[in-house]
């Protein structure tokens, strides 16, 4: 379905998102993996999104620093006061439709531009055979193909079935934090795709 502009604005102007946090897994619906802990404290940010125009998307107004202790910060979520409303992985990639072929355990993906041993995970829905959030790997990667692995290098994953409707892959950066240090979420949007 495409959407015009105006129904696109009214759609993300309505969501109110007033801050940001940090997760080291997937966040699911809830806000799970959420970091704590540190000196000083993680917490979690006030943010301001700006207004959607033309069926631009909202983006981040400003960016905001986090504390964070030693973790790896894989995913962000977002809120509407104590309400989780989402989630987006760490490093700002755009999320991308696909097509995953069980027979041979390959995924189409037009253009995908990766190369083999990138990061990647798959959200709002699923792949059989791959856990919804979790960190894979690319392998044998052609220009509009790929397929899955656990590990870096690893052996292909068994996809077992196509994916669900409206599930997405995403290049996913994995941030390590040795020691206390502090995170910068520098940029975000949300959009409606056509």
């Amino acid at each position: 379905m495409t959407y015009p502009s105006s129904t696109k604005d009214n759609l993300l102007n309505g969501q109110a998102f007033t801050q940001a946090s940090l997760h080291t897994g997937f966040p699911g619906t809830t806000g799970a993996n959420e970091v704590a802990g540190g000196a000083p404290a993680y917490a979690r940010k006030n943010i301001t999104m700006n207004a959607s125009a033309g069926g631009s998307g909202r983006t981040l107004n400003a960016a905001v620093t986090f504390d964070v202790p030693a973790t790896t910060v894989r995913w962000v979520g977002f809120w509407n006061g104590g309400t989780f409303i989402g989630c987006a992985p760490n490093g700002g990639a755009t999320p991308k439709n696909f097509m995953a072929l069980p027979s041979t355990d390959v995924i189409y993906l037009a253009g995908h531009g990766w190369g083999d041993g990138q990061k990647i995970v798959f959200l709002q829905g699923s792949v059989g055979g791959i856990t919804e959030g979790a960190v894979m790997y690319t392998r044998d990667t052609t220009t509009d193909t790929f397929k899955v692995a656990a590990t870096p290098g690893g052996s292909s994953i068994d996809i077992t079935s196509a994916a669900s409707f409206g599930c997405v892959v995403c290049a996913i950066t994995e941030d390590v934090y040795a020691a206390q240090n502090t995170h910068q979420l520098s940029s975000a949007s949300m959009q409606i795709p056509d």
